[in-house]
């Protein structure tokens, strides 16, 4: 017996300050790239699709994000300072 299937794993690239087009507040965003894998006795094997959203922490509103925005959004975010 053979056992496989597609399991898809979350990661979280970036928490970005922006306005909600749902909501209208300024408010936290989380940016996440999620990684679907085929795997084979529960081995991850092959990645199969990878996407990002962005997710809202005020009202909870997400949206789907092409990979360039995402690069965009990464690298236009303030950094941190040593202070």
């Amino acid at each position: 017996m053979i056992i496989f299937g597609i399991k898809s794993y979350t990661r979280l690239l970036a928490t970005l300050s922006l306005v909600c087009p749902s909501c209208h507040q300024r408010a936290a965003h989380r940016l996440f790239e999620v990684v679907r894998k085929f795997t084979l006795f529960f081995i991850p094997l092959i990645p199969v699709g990878t996407s990002r959203r962005m997710d809202c922490i005020n009202c909870g509103y997400a949206s789907k994000v092409s990979k360039d925005q995402a690069e965009q959004l990464i690298t236009s975010a303030p950094r941190p300072t040593a202070g």
